[in-house]
Protein backbone atom coordinates (compact mmCIF):
# COMPACT_ATOMS: atom_id res chain seq x y z
CA UNK A 1 0.00 0.00 0.00
CA UNK A 2 1.73 3.48 -0.87
CA UNK A 3 0.94 4.93 2.55
CA UNK A 4 2.35 2.70 4.55
CA UNK A 5 5.91 1.75 2.38
CA UNK A 6 8.03 -0.50 3.99
CA UNK A 7 5.36 -2.27 5.73
CA UNK A 8 3.05 -5.17 4.52
CA UNK A 9 -0.16 -5.72 5.80
CA UNK A 10 -2.00 -8.98 5.90
CA UNK A 11 -5.82 -9.50 6.64
CA UNK A 12 -6.34 -13.09 8.82
CA UNK A 13 -9.40 -14.03 10.45
CA UNK A 14 -8.18 -11.67 13.69
CA UNK A 15 -7.69 -8.81 12.47
CA UNK A 16 -5.04 -7.09 10.89
CA UNK A 17 -1.41 -8.03 10.92
CA UNK A 18 2.23 -6.31 10.23
CA UNK A 19 5.58 -7.07 9.13
CA UNK A 20 8.02 -4.97 8.94
CA UNK A 21 9.69 -5.84 5.59
CA UNK A 22 13.40 -5.06 5.25
CA UNK A 23 13.91 -4.36 1.61
CA UNK A 24 17.79 -4.01 1.98
CA UNK A 25 19.92 -7.10 -0.43
CA UNK A 26 23.18 -8.25 1.64
CA UNK A 27 25.93 -10.55 0.21
CA UNK A 28 26.35 -13.57 1.94
CA UNK A 29 28.70 -13.51 4.64
CA UNK A 30 30.84 -16.21 6.67
CA UNK A 31 29.39 -17.45 10.01
CA UNK A 32 31.31 -15.69 12.88
CA UNK A 33 30.94 -16.65 16.20
CA UNK A 34 31.03 -13.83 18.72
CA UNK A 35 31.07 -13.45 22.38
CA UNK A 36 27.57 -12.86 24.16
CA UNK A 37 27.67 -8.59 25.07
CA UNK A 38 24.49 -7.09 26.29
CA UNK A 39 23.63 -4.65 23.94
CA UNK A 40 24.61 -0.63 25.46
CA UNK A 41 21.05 0.85 26.66
CA UNK A 42 21.06 4.66 26.27
CA UNK A 43 18.88 7.35 27.46
CA UNK A 44 18.14 10.64 25.18
CA UNK A 45 21.73 9.80 24.06
CA UNK A 46 23.56 8.70 27.02
CA UNK A 47 24.75 5.20 28.24
CA UNK A 48 22.69 4.33 31.45
CA UNK A 49 25.63 2.25 32.75
CA UNK A 50 28.28 5.42 32.19
CA UNK A 51 25.41 8.23 33.56
CA UNK A 52 22.72 8.78 36.92
CA UNK A 53 19.60 10.85 35.87
CA UNK A 54 17.57 12.55 38.28
CA UNK A 55 13.52 13.93 37.66
CA UNK A 56 12.71 17.65 39.36
CA UNK A 57 9.71 19.00 38.76
CA UNK A 58 8.94 22.55 37.89
CA UNK A 59 6.86 24.26 40.62
CA UNK A 60 4.99 27.30 39.75
CA UNK A 61 6.08 30.81 40.01
CA UNK A 62 9.65 29.29 39.95
CA UNK A 63 12.64 30.64 37.13
CA UNK A 64 15.37 28.45 35.57
CA UNK A 65 17.48 30.50 36.83
CA UNK A 66 16.62 29.92 40.40
CA UNK A 67 16.81 26.34 39.98
CA UNK A 68 20.25 25.56 38.06
CA UNK A 69 21.95 27.71 40.80
CA UNK A 70 20.59 25.29 43.06
CA UNK A 71 22.21 22.57 41.19
CA UNK A 72 25.21 24.65 41.38
CA UNK A 73 25.25 26.15 38.01
CA UNK A 74 27.69 29.11 38.18
CA UNK A 75 25.28 32.25 36.72
CA UNK A 76 27.62 32.86 33.35
CA UNK A 77 26.84 29.50 32.15
CA UNK A 78 23.34 30.39 32.79
CA UNK A 79 23.29 33.64 30.67
CA UNK A 80 25.04 31.94 27.92
CA UNK A 81 22.91 28.88 27.80
CA UNK A 82 19.73 31.25 28.09
CA UNK A 83 21.14 33.05 24.62
CA UNK A 84 21.82 29.38 23.22
CA UNK A 85 18.28 28.23 24.08
CA UNK A 86 16.27 31.31 22.23
CA UNK A 87 16.68 30.02 18.37
CA UNK A 88 15.91 26.47 19.48
CA UNK A 89 13.60 25.94 22.75
CA UNK A 90 13.78 28.98 24.91
CA UNK A 91 13.84 28.59 29.03
CA UNK A 92 11.08 30.67 29.24
CA UNK A 93 9.14 28.14 27.68
CA UNK A 94 10.02 25.58 29.87
CA UNK A 95 6.28 25.08 31.34
CA UNK A 96 5.27 25.15 35.44
CA UNK A 97 4.03 21.34 36.53
CA UNK A 98 6.74 19.13 34.05
CA UNK A 99 9.39 17.28 34.43
CA UNK A 100 13.44 18.23 33.91
CA UNK A 101 15.89 15.60 34.15
CA UNK A 102 19.04 16.44 34.88
CA UNK A 103 22.32 14.32 33.48
CA UNK A 104 25.18 13.26 35.81
CA UNK A 105 28.14 11.42 35.66
CA UNK A 106 27.83 10.55 39.47
CA UNK A 107 25.05 10.38 41.64
CA UNK A 108 26.92 12.70 43.99
CA UNK A 109 28.25 14.56 41.93
CA UNK A 110 27.31 18.34 39.77
CA UNK A 111 25.02 17.98 36.42
CA UNK A 112 26.68 18.70 33.39
CA UNK A 113 22.82 19.17 31.65
CA UNK A 114 19.13 18.83 31.54
CA UNK A 115 17.08 17.39 29.28
CA UNK A 116 13.37 19.30 28.09
CA UNK A 117 10.59 17.30 26.59
CA UNK A 118 8.72 19.89 25.13
CA UNK A 119 6.31 16.91 23.01
CA UNK A 120 5.82 13.39 23.13
CA UNK A 121 8.32 12.79 20.83
CA UNK A 122 11.02 15.33 20.93
CA UNK A 123 13.82 16.28 23.55
CA UNK A 124 15.92 19.13 23.96
CA UNK A 125 19.05 18.78 25.45
CA UNK A 126 20.49 21.85 27.89
CA UNK A 127 24.58 21.45 28.20
CA UNK A 128 26.06 23.79 30.53
CA UNK A 129 29.37 21.31 31.33
CA UNK A 130 32.74 22.59 29.92
CA UNK A 131 31.06 23.58 26.36
CA UNK A 132 27.44 25.41 26.43
CA UNK A 133 25.01 24.32 23.90
CA UNK A 134 21.43 23.44 23.65
CA UNK A 135 19.97 20.88 20.71
CA UNK A 136 16.75 19.60 20.05
CA UNK A 137 16.29 15.74 19.44
CA UNK A 138 13.38 13.32 18.58
CA UNK A 139 12.96 10.24 20.13
CA UNK A 140 13.23 6.88 18.16
CA UNK A 141 9.93 5.53 18.02
CA UNK A 142 7.50 3.01 16.09
CA UNK A 143 4.57 3.84 13.95
CA UNK A 144 2.25 0.70 14.00
CA UNK A 145 -1.51 0.26 12.37
CA UNK A 146 -4.11 -0.77 14.88
CA UNK A 147 -7.70 -1.67 14.33
CA UNK A 148 -10.65 -1.59 16.56
CA UNK A 149 -14.77 -1.62 16.72
CA UNK A 150 -17.68 -1.00 18.93
CA UNK A 151 -21.09 -0.77 19.67
CA UNK A 152 -22.65 2.70 21.29
CA UNK A 153 -24.12 1.81 24.37
CA UNK A 154 -24.42 5.77 25.18
CA UNK A 155 -22.33 8.08 23.22
CA UNK A 156 -19.13 7.44 21.10
CA UNK A 157 -16.48 9.17 24.02
CA UNK A 158 -18.02 6.39 26.51
CA UNK A 159 -18.06 3.53 23.59
CA UNK A 160 -14.17 4.36 22.91
CA UNK A 161 -12.70 5.02 25.85
CA UNK A 162 -14.05 1.53 27.12
CA UNK A 163 -11.61 -0.01 24.73
CA UNK A 164 -9.03 2.38 26.10
CA UNK A 165 -8.17 4.49 22.60
CA UNK A 166 -8.55 7.71 24.45
CA UNK A 167 -10.63 11.16 23.49
CA UNK A 168 -7.92 12.40 21.63
CA UNK A 169 -9.09 8.81 19.00
CA UNK A 170 -12.63 10.20 19.21
CA UNK A 171 -11.53 13.97 18.11
CA UNK A 172 -9.63 12.29 14.92
CA UNK A 173 -13.09 10.06 14.57
CA UNK A 174 -15.27 13.28 14.73
CA UNK A 175 -12.82 14.50 11.55
CA UNK A 176 -12.73 11.42 9.56
CA UNK A 177 -16.62 11.22 9.84
CA UNK A 178 -16.93 14.52 10.25
CA UNK A 179 -20.74 13.87 8.29
CA UNK A 180 -21.48 11.99 10.93
CA UNK A 181 -23.54 13.40 13.67
CA UNK A 182 -22.56 12.55 16.82
CA UNK A 183 -24.60 14.17 19.27
CA UNK A 184 -27.45 12.08 18.11
CA UNK A 185 -26.06 8.62 17.99
CA UNK A 186 -28.49 6.05 18.74
CA UNK A 187 -28.27 3.16 21.05
CA UNK A 188 -26.69 0.27 18.91
CA UNK A 189 -25.22 2.54 16.10
CA UNK A 190 -21.69 0.33 15.34
CA UNK A 191 -18.42 2.19 14.45
CA UNK A 192 -15.26 0.53 13.44
CA UNK A 193 -11.45 2.59 12.54
CA UNK A 194 -7.98 1.80 11.37
CA UNK A 195 -5.54 4.02 13.01
CA UNK A 196 -1.77 4.76 13.68
CA UNK A 197 -0.35 3.89 17.30
CA UNK A 198 3.29 5.39 18.18
CA UNK A 199 5.09 3.77 20.99
CA UNK A 200 8.55 4.45 22.23
CA UNK A 201 10.63 2.19 23.82
CA UNK A 202 8.64 -0.55 23.12
CA UNK A 203 5.21 1.33 24.73
CA UNK A 204 1.98 3.09 23.65
CA UNK A 205 2.36 6.94 23.51
CA UNK A 206 0.00 8.42 21.33
CA UNK A 207 -2.22 7.66 18.44
CA UNK A 208 -1.43 9.22 14.83
CA UNK A 209 -3.71 9.19 11.76
CA UNK A 210 -7.05 7.53 11.30
CA UNK A 211 -6.44 5.89 8.16
CA UNK A 212 -10.01 4.62 7.56
CA UNK A 213 -13.09 4.66 9.54
CA UNK A 214 -16.88 3.86 9.61
CA UNK A 215 -19.75 4.20 11.12
CA UNK A 216 -23.25 2.52 10.93
CA UNK A 217 -26.95 3.51 12.12
CA UNK A 218 -29.56 1.23 10.55
CA UNK A 219 -29.19 0.61 7.07
CA UNK A 220 -26.91 3.76 6.51
CA UNK A 221 -23.25 3.18 6.52
CA UNK A 222 -20.46 5.97 6.17
CA UNK A 223 -16.79 5.63 5.39
CA UNK A 224 -14.25 7.96 5.96
CA UNK A 225 -10.72 7.92 3.68
CA UNK A 226 -7.34 9.48 4.43
CA UNK A 227 -5.78 10.75 1.05
CA UNK A 228 -3.30 12.89 0.38
CA UNK A 229 -1.08 14.08 -2.03
CA UNK A 230 0.65 17.36 -2.81
CA UNK A 231 -2.11 19.32 -3.11
CA UNK A 232 -5.21 17.80 -0.96
CA UNK A 233 -4.86 16.38 2.17
CA UNK A 234 -8.23 14.92 4.21
CA UNK A 235 -10.47 12.64 4.74
CA UNK A 236 -13.41 11.88 1.62
CA UNK A 237 -15.78 9.68 1.37
CA UNK A 238 -16.49 7.16 -1.13
CA UNK A 239 -17.09 9.26 -3.89
CA UNK A 240 -14.10 11.75 -2.80
CA UNK A 241 -16.31 14.03 -1.75
CA UNK A 242 -14.74 15.95 1.79
CA UNK A 243 -16.13 14.71 4.66
CA UNK A 244 -14.89 18.28 6.23
CA UNK A 245 -18.06 20.62 6.21
CA UNK A 246 -18.02 24.06 5.42
CA UNK A 247 -18.68 24.58 9.45
CA UNK A 248 -18.11 22.18 12.00
CA UNK A 249 -20.85 20.52 14.02
CA UNK A 250 -19.70 21.62 17.63
CA UNK A 251 -16.98 24.21 18.73
CA UNK A 252 -15.54 21.99 21.56
CA UNK A 253 -14.55 18.33 21.06
CA UNK A 254 -15.16 15.75 23.57
CA UNK A 255 -18.27 17.33 24.84
CA UNK A 256 -21.99 17.18 25.05
CA UNK A 257 -25.08 19.23 24.83
CA UNK A 258 -26.39 20.20 28.24
CA UNK A 259 -29.40 22.39 26.53
CA UNK A 260 -30.60 22.47 23.07
CA UNK A 261 -31.93 26.05 21.23
CA UNK A 262 -35.27 26.88 22.88
CA UNK A 263 -37.28 29.78 22.65
CA UNK A 264 -39.36 29.31 26.03
CA UNK A 265 -36.80 27.91 28.10
CA UNK A 266 -36.87 27.97 31.88
CA UNK A 267 -33.36 29.86 32.54
CA UNK A 268 -31.74 28.27 35.73
CA UNK A 269 -30.52 31.43 37.08
CA UNK A 270 -33.17 33.78 36.11
CA UNK A 271 -36.10 31.18 36.88
CA UNK A 272 -38.05 32.67 34.17
CA UNK A 273 -39.03 31.92 30.74
CA UNK A 274 -37.01 33.30 28.21
CA UNK A 275 -35.35 32.35 25.12
CA UNK A 276 -32.16 30.45 24.37
CA UNK A 277 -31.45 31.07 21.04
CA UNK A 278 -27.91 28.68 20.83
CA UNK A 279 -26.63 25.44 21.80
CA UNK A 280 -24.87 24.46 25.21
CA UNK A 281 -22.08 22.66 25.08
CA UNK A 282 -20.59 21.26 28.40
CA UNK A 283 -17.32 20.30 29.11
CA UNK A 284 -14.62 21.09 30.98
CA UNK A 285 -12.81 24.30 32.57
CA UNK A 286 -9.79 24.88 29.96
CA UNK A 287 -10.95 22.59 27.44
CA UNK A 288 -10.25 24.47 23.77
CA UNK A 289 -12.81 26.45 21.85
CA UNK A 290 -12.75 26.15 18.22
CA UNK A 291 -13.68 28.41 15.81
CA UNK A 292 -16.03 26.18 13.35
CA UNK A 293 -15.21 27.61 9.83
CA UNK A 294 -12.93 30.30 8.71
CA UNK A 295 -13.73 33.89 9.32
CA UNK A 296 -12.52 37.33 11.11
CA UNK A 297 -12.47 38.21 14.99
CA UNK A 298 -15.62 41.01 14.87
CA UNK A 299 -16.29 41.49 18.73
CA UNK A 300 -13.85 40.32 21.68
CA UNK A 301 -15.30 41.31 24.97
CA UNK A 302 -17.01 40.53 28.55
CA UNK A 303 -20.76 41.24 29.72
CA UNK A 304 -22.65 40.16 32.71
CA UNK A 305 -24.90 37.78 31.20
CA UNK A 306 -22.92 36.78 28.04
CA UNK A 307 -19.16 36.43 30.37
CA UNK A 308 -15.90 36.41 28.15
CA UNK A 309 -17.19 35.68 24.83
CA UNK A 310 -15.94 36.28 20.78
CA UNK A 311 -17.99 36.73 18.00
CA UNK A 312 -16.59 36.33 13.97
CA UNK A 313 -17.91 36.62 10.94
CA UNK A 314 -17.25 33.67 8.39
CA UNK A 315 -18.96 35.50 5.10
CA UNK A 316 -21.95 37.53 4.15
CA UNK A 317 -24.82 35.44 5.71
CA UNK A 318 -23.32 33.47 8.98
CA UNK A 319 -21.68 34.57 12.13
CA UNK A 320 -21.13 32.63 15.44
CA UNK A 321 -21.03 33.69 18.87
CA UNK A 322 -19.06 31.75 21.55
CA UNK A 323 -20.15 32.89 25.44
CA UNK A 324 -18.82 32.43 29.06
CA UNK A 325 -15.22 31.32 28.12
CA UNK A 326 -12.48 30.94 31.14
CA UNK A 327 -9.83 33.00 29.02
CA UNK A 328 -9.26 33.83 25.20
CA UNK A 329 -6.43 32.32 23.09
CA UNK A 330 -3.33 34.50 22.41
CA UNK A 331 -3.56 36.62 19.91
CA UNK A 332 -7.33 36.54 19.29
CA UNK A 333 -8.78 40.02 18.88
CA UNK A 334 -11.21 42.24 16.72
CA UNK A 335 -9.98 42.01 12.97
CA UNK A 336 -7.78 38.65 12.90
CA UNK A 337 -8.30 36.16 10.80
CA UNK A 338 -9.24 32.73 12.10
CA UNK A 339 -9.14 29.40 10.50
CA UNK A 340 -11.20 25.86 10.96
CA UNK A 341 -10.66 24.41 13.81
CA UNK A 342 -8.24 27.21 15.69
CA UNK A 343 -8.54 27.88 19.32
CA UNK A 344 -9.55 31.19 20.00
CA UNK A 345 -10.43 30.48 23.82
CA UNK A 346 -11.17 28.14 26.29
CA UNK A 347 -14.52 26.66 28.33
CA UNK A 348 -14.96 28.41 31.28
CA UNK A 349 -18.16 29.68 33.46
CA UNK A 350 -17.94 33.11 33.14
CA UNK A 351 -21.16 35.51 33.16
CA UNK A 352 -24.79 33.68 33.87
CA UNK A 353 -23.34 29.81 33.79
CA UNK A 354 -24.12 27.20 36.27
CA UNK A 355 -21.56 25.19 35.05
CA UNK A 356 -18.52 24.96 32.80
CA UNK A 357 -19.95 25.03 28.88
CA UNK A 358 -19.60 27.11 25.74
CA UNK A 359 -22.91 28.76 24.84
CA UNK A 360 -23.03 28.35 21.12
CA UNK A 361 -24.40 30.79 18.91
CA UNK A 362 -25.43 31.42 15.08
CA UNK A 363 -26.66 34.24 12.81
CA UNK A 364 -27.94 33.70 9.25
CA UNK A 365 -28.43 36.67 7.50
CA UNK A 366 -28.79 39.17 11.03
CA UNK A 367 -31.31 36.04 12.74
CA UNK A 368 -30.19 33.90 15.42
CA UNK A 369 -30.94 30.12 14.21
CA UNK A 370 -30.48 26.44 15.35
CA UNK A 371 -27.54 25.39 14.15
CA UNK A 372 -28.07 21.57 14.05
CA UNK A 373 -30.88 21.63 11.56
CA UNK A 374 -29.49 24.09 9.19
CA UNK A 375 -28.49 22.63 5.87
CA UNK A 376 -24.50 24.29 5.26
CA UNK A 377 -23.14 23.67 1.56
CA UNK A 378 -21.05 20.98 0.92
CA UNK A 379 -17.64 21.29 -0.37
CA UNK A 380 -16.44 20.72 -3.65
CA UNK A 381 -15.51 16.90 -4.60
CA UNK A 382 -11.63 16.06 -5.56
CA UNK A 383 -11.02 17.08 -8.88
CA UNK A 384 -11.68 14.58 -11.75
CA UNK A 385 -8.20 14.33 -12.61
CA UNK A 386 -7.28 13.01 -8.78
CA UNK A 387 -9.95 10.65 -8.48
CA UNK A 388 -7.67 7.78 -10.07
CA UNK A 389 -5.00 8.12 -7.64
CA UNK A 390 -7.98 8.73 -4.88
CA UNK A 391 -9.51 5.00 -5.93
CA UNK A 392 -6.47 3.22 -5.76
CA UNK A 393 -5.90 4.77 -2.04
CA UNK A 394 -9.66 3.92 -1.55
CA UNK A 395 -9.63 0.82 -2.48
CA UNK A 396 -7.41 -0.41 -0.90
CA UNK A 397 -8.63 1.02 2.68
CA UNK A 398 -12.11 -0.10 2.07
CA UNK A 399 -10.57 -4.08 1.32
CA UNK A 400 -9.21 -3.44 5.06
CA UNK A 401 -11.68 -2.11 6.95
CA UNK A 402 -14.52 -3.81 5.48
CA UNK A 403 -13.31 -7.17 6.68
CA UNK A 404 -13.47 -5.83 10.18
CA UNK A 405 -16.38 -7.18 11.66
CA UNK A 406 -18.56 -5.09 13.88
CA UNK A 407 -18.14 -5.74 17.59
CA UNK A 408 -18.87 -4.76 20.81
CA UNK A 409 -16.27 -3.79 23.62
CA UNK A 410 -13.28 -5.60 21.73
CA UNK A 411 -9.86 -4.56 20.48
CA UNK A 412 -9.80 -6.41 17.23
CA UNK A 413 -5.90 -5.83 16.61
CA UNK A 414 -3.33 -4.52 18.76
CA UNK A 415 0.46 -4.86 17.64
CA UNK A 416 3.64 -3.77 16.67
CA UNK A 417 6.29 -4.46 14.67
CA UNK A 418 9.33 -5.87 15.80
Amino acid sequence: MDLLLGIMLVIGATGLFIFAGDTTKTMPAQEVTEPDVAPIEYKYGFDVTQYTFEEYRIKRNSFMSDILMGYGVDFSKILKLEEKAKDVYSLRKIAAGKNITFVKKDSCGAPHCFIYRPSRLQYVVYNFGDEVNVSKHELPYDICIESASGIIEDNLSNAMDKLGLGLNLVDKMEDALAQVNFFTSQVGDQFKVIFERIYIDGKPSSTGRILSAAYKSGDREVFGFYFANDQYKGYYDYEGTPNKKTFLRAPVRASRISSVFNRNRFHPILKRRRPHLGTDYAARTGTPIMAVANGVVTKRGFTKGNGNYIKIRHDKVYETQYLHMSRFASGIRPGVRVSQGQTIGYVGQTGLATGPHVCFRFWKNGRQINHRIENFPPLNPLPQEELPQFYKVRDDLYTEINQLPYVGRELVFASMAD
